[in-house]
């Protein structure tokens, strides 16, 4: 039940062409600059000769002047990333070597000049400018695609997941839909009231669905809508659907990915509750645990246990997915069976707000 992704036109070229040089005004992309430009300068020297040779002096000299060259550049990409921004990638490339070429240009032409013990060992101003020009390019180059594929799988990435959010939001369970309008019909003539709250949880539940799914809810909306779901079905399955909530309160207001829930308590009674002629109960969950947030869904499973494929699968791959690219390897969903009892368990990082 998830609205549809923005339309495939112009509105999508800059997130598709966004800006893919890293922030170098953050403190790990300085640290790991720093570091591959030591790298480099520690397998300059090791290419010079036997490791029982090793020639600490030129690690010494060569890593000030190229971490100098590494952390100019840094600062001045820094200063310039407001101008940047609004480029187009190619146009951004060019700056950025352009930059790094006339900074290493200028630092060779002074190291040359006022401090030798930092220069060359042999050969002109020439030969020595230009080969860290053509060292300090390559390099450069080098990082810039790099950042710039990892830009384009993250948006690949991105894509796939709103995709897969979409076929969520549009997946709206005929038998739920039905069901729950027939429910509402019956009640009309008997029970205008109930008809009539039962017509406003419906609105409510499929406004949530429908809304854009970029913004975040909480532990406490999530919970609200999973009622909304329930008191539904309850129209349908009446006494057969028992619920038992057991939430923390102070944990209603954790941050979560929106329609994270709902979708383990809808599959709960689909796939479990429904089955049973006598019905059962869902369970639902949340406490403190550490630095995590647990959340865990349960029913009963029939006898002869249903072919969970199909839409109950898409779902928790769905979340799965949604999990890993918000929370990365710090979230998890673990769904199993143990004594006719199906459970579906999220752990989430408390420390941690949504990543991008």
């Amino acid at each position: 039940m998830q609205h549809p992704g923005p339309p495939a036109s112009d509105e999508a070229a800059p997130h598709e062409n966004g800006f893919f040089i890293p922030d170098l005004c953050a403190p790990p992309a300085v640290f790991l600059a720093v570091l591959l430009a030591q790298l480099v300068v520690l397998l300059h020297v090791l290419a010079l000769g036997p490791l029982a040779a090793f020639d600490w002096r030129a690690l010494g000299t060569g890593s000030f002047f190229v971490q100098w060259n590494t952390l100019l550049c840094i600062a001045l990409i820094c200063r310039m990333r407001g101008r940047l921004l609004p480029m187009t990638p190619a146009t951004a490339t060019a700056v950025c070597l352009v930059l790094v070429l006339v900074v290493s240009t200028l630092s060779s032409v002074l190291v040359y000049r006022f401090y030798p013990l930092l220069g060359p060992q042999s050969g002109g101003l020439l030969d020595w400018v230009l080969r860290n020009a053509l060292l300090a390019l390559i390099l450069a180059a080098t990082v810039l695609r790099y950042a710039y594929l990892q830009q384009r799988v993250a948006f690949q990435q991105r894509s796939e997941l709103q995709l897969r959010l979409d076929a969520l939001r549009a997946r709206i369970r005929p038998h739920f839909l039905f069901n729950t309008l027939n429910s509402i019909a019956s009640l009309i003539a008997v029970q205008p009231d109930l008809a009539e709250q039962a017509i406003e949880d419906v609105a409510e539940l499929f406004r949530a669905a429908l809304s854009s799914g970029d913004r975040d809810s909480s532990l406490g909306e999530e919970c609200h809508l999973c009622e909304l779901y329930l008191k539904i079905e309850q129209l349908r399955l009446r006494d057969r659907l028992a619920v038992a909530w057991e939430i923390d309160p102070s944990l209603k207001a954790v941050a979560l990915p929106a329609l994270l829930l709902q979708p383990l308590v809808e599959n709960a009674v689909y796939h479990g509750i429904s089955q049973l002629p006598k019905g059962g109960e869902v369970s639902i969950r949340a406490w403190r645990e550490s630095s995590m947030l647990h959340v865990e869904v349960q029913n009963p499973l029939p006898q002869r246990a249903v072919n969970r494929s199909g839409g109950n699968r898409m779902a928790l791959d769905n979340i799965r997915q949604r999990l890993d690219a918000q929370y990365r390897a710090s979230a998890s969903l673990r769904v199993g069976a143990r004594e006719n009892v199906y459970s579906a368990r999220i752990s989430i990082p408390l420390e941690r707000g949504l990543t991008s």
